[in-house]
């Protein structure tokens, strides 16, 4: 019996059957590890599992509850980045350290922002992300990754789509123009097909199995400039994922990062209710040390020392656990059926480019509830930090010590100060001044 499929080319895929085999009824009996795991997923990304293999993967992880373990995701995500289409993140780099003196605020060091959800929560909300992320590139350089809708009736994508009177080109930002788009604006919209080309691979095989995969949450660590990313804001549709993912990004690399799950099982900060919130933060080592003579014993390099006996490093990433509320940003709690309206793209659109011109009413839901979570992209960045000299600064400190209202107060003067409007544009006319030979959908 082959595993091979009938085609027409009778092509020949790798067999996972070993793994299948340890993976069922229990993975942790058969010491299978996440690095076999990110292994098997690996190769479907480069077409080389077959339908079934994959379908089998998948439904065995999913089963097993293996797909939300943090080793798991993390290892996964990591190799759906590397099989993304490369950019060169040094390049990149140097044209973020370019505007660095521009941008620097606070804590903040000028790198790439993102805010992004796992979906699948059924609330079928307003963009709030999308429409966030646009709001933070009025001080933030933002890398948003977005896609089209899967379970929802206006995914990020085709939200932008519709925008009005020219939408962006989104699939002309590829590896390629990205760095000219970063030197003409702060604000990206990496479209996950341009990115993430071999996700075509199992596409049929997830529409078909009908159940949430791994792959519904790789997606939020799958951003292609990841090595660039200084600070992202990560919705989880159910809190039980919350000190997973939370984990899964340290694993990973992230030192500021905040991971939130609505009590409504809401990938978003809730207007409606408590959030539950998982804050990850780079402090000093309490047990770091220096030698006597002020050596850092961090980087001493000895080839005989085993991992065991390595110095502590001088950083460490904690995670600490808290609860947000509407009032916690002053703000009042709105039902989720006032900012759920369940709308088609070219509605939402048209609510996006409203609140982008500060015409919604000052108390709006929907302006409140994005107003919320760009407050909290803007305090985990750290530009909240940032004591300017004029007034009505809020210095007043909230749950996890953010300095939620003052982020509220800087998300409302996105708006009221048209910056946000003027960035949202420069990104339409950037995107769309690329011709044929510098992009590819």
């Amino acid at each position: 019996m082959t595993d091979t499929p009938p085609t027409t080319t009778n092509r020949q895929y790798i067999s996972i059957t070993p793994l299948l085999k340890r993976l069922w009824p229990s993975p942790a009996k058969s010491k299978v590890t996440a690095d076999e795991i990110a292994l098997a997923i690996s190769h479907i990304f480069t077409d080389q599992l077959s339908a079934v293999q994959t379908g089998a993967l998948l439904t065995a992880l999913h089963f097993t509850g293996w797909d939300r373990r943090a080793n798991v995701i993390a290892q996964c995500a990591s190799a759906m980045r590397q099989a993304a289409v490369p950019v060169d993140i040094a390049a990149l780099k140097e044209v973020i350290r370019q505007k660095r003196k521009t941008l620097q605020r606070g804590s903040y060091k000028g790198g790439l922002c993102d805010i992004v959800g796992t979906g699948g929560d059924d609330h079928s909300t307003f963009n709030v992300s999308t429409t966030a992320s646009i709001l933070a590139s009025s001080r933030l350089l933002v890398a948003k990754l977005g896609n089209r809708a899967s379970t929802s009736k206006s995914g990020s994508a085709d939200l932008l789509g519709c925008t009005l009177p020219i939408p962006p080109n989104i699939s002309a930002v590829n590896a390629e123009t990205i760095r000219d788009v970063y030197r003409r604006t702060n604000y990206a919209f990496l479209f996950a097909p341009v990115f993430h080309p071999g996700m075509k691979y199992v596409a049929t095989v997830r529409r078909e199995l009908g159940w949430r995969t791994i792959f519904n949450l790789l997606g939020p660590l799958a951003n292609p400039v990841d090595g660039a990313i200084e600070a992202r804001l990560v919705g989880v549709a159910r809190r039980d994922l919350g000190p997973v993912f939370a984990e899964a990004l340290r694993m990973g690399g992230a030192k500021k990062a905040m991971v939130v799950c609505g009590e409504e099982d809401i990938d978003e900060i809730s207007c409606a209710g408590v959030t539950y919130c998982w804050r990850l933060s780079e402090e000093l080592n309490p047990e770091y040390r220096e030698t006597e003579d002020g050596d850092d014993t961090s980087d001493e390099d000895d080839d005989d020392d085993d991992d065991d006996d390595a110095p502590p490093p001088r950083t460490v990433v904690h995670i600490r656990d808290f609860t947000l509320a509407p009032s916690d940003f002053g703000l009042p709690a709105h039902p989720l059926s006032t900012v759920s309206p369940g709308l088609m793209p070219q509605e939402n659109a048209e609510i996006l480019t409203r609140l982008l011109r500060n015409q919604l009413p000052a108390d709006d839901p929907i302006l409140h509830f994005v107003l919320m979570n760009t407050a909290a992209l803007f305090e985990i960045s750290g530009i909240c930090d940032h004591d300017e000299e004029s007034e009505g600064v809020i210095r007043e400190r909230g749950p996890g010590e953010g300095r939620w209202k003052e982020g509220i107060r800087r998300a409302r003067w996105a708006i009221e100060s048209g910056e946000a409007w003027r960035t949202w544009n420069e990104f339409i006319q950037v995107s769309n001044s690329f011709d044929a030979t510098t992009s590819r959908s």
